[in-house]
């Protein structure tokens, strides 16, 4: 194989370099498509004093919900923290730092970090706390408010496919944030399901080039589900 080869063996050499007090990008939405092998490899780590990007937290017992648990997490950014209860009990502690986004707003922040973009105006927010003390233009007659981008020093993806040259596929509803974290990483780590032969994917339905991704783990995945809920039987 060719010094194109993405794909290690162990998740030690997966997570090679993180460190205290880095910022890690996490790919998922609530559990859906969450690199859970990266995740408890940072947990088995120890690393302290992280900044977490991500929609969300996990939950208390499982996906970043174990960063929490070990005390591991100082800062999260994050847009939806409903499901974790141990989130709640830190963030009115005073012991994690919370910076709440916008979903959309999150997303374009990771996009554009990827893209070499360091800001972009939106209106979501203005007139609320979370436009407070940023830069408004008016564009159009219409207030926007400045948001900085996002990058991290890790980036940790879950996709369903990729090749040696790290190339991905994500699956369905799996893709959520995954292909925006993927781009904002300095080193993005991708733990996947199938790893493929270079030219096995359709290059028309590749969603992130392997050009973002600096390593491919194969991963085994739980894929829990956070809330099951059933329809009634019909009398």
């Amino acid at each position: 194989m060719s010094g194109f080869d993405k794909v290690v063996t162990s998740y030690d050499a997966a997570l090679q370099g993180l460190d205290d007090n880095m910022t890690v990008i996490a790919g998922g939405f609530g559990l859906c498509g969450i690199p859970e092998g990266l995740i408890a490899q940072i947990q088995k780590l120890g690393v302290k004093g992280l900044t977490v990007v991500s929609n969300n937290c996990g939950v208390d017992d499982f996906g970043l919900g174990l960063l929490l648990k070990d005390r591991q997490i100082k800062k999260m950014i994050s847009s939806y923290v409903g499901e974790n209860a141990l989130f709640e009990q830190q963030l009115l502690s005073g012991e994690l730092e919370v910076e709440l986004t916008p979903q959309g707003t999150l997303a374009e922040k990771m996009r554009a970090g990827g893209a070499g973009i360091p800001a972009f105006y939106t209106a979501t927010g203005y007139g609320t706390p979370v436009g407070e003390g940023k830069p408004v233009r008016e564009f159009n007659g219409r207030p926007y408010i400045l948001e900085e981008s996002i990058t991290g020093d890790f980036a940790i993806v879950k996709a369903w496919k990729a090749d040696r040259y790290g190339n991905c596929v994500y699956r369905h509803t799996a893709q959520n944030f995954n292909p925006m974290a993927a781009t904002a990483g300095k080193i993005t780590v991708v733990e996947v399901e199938e790893i493929v032969e270079p030219g096995e994917l359709d290059p028309a339905h590749i969603h992130t080039p392997g050009i973002y991704v600096d390593r491919v783990i194969l991963g085994s995945f739980e894929k829990r589900i956070e809330r099951k809920v059933l329809a009634k039987e019909a009398n």
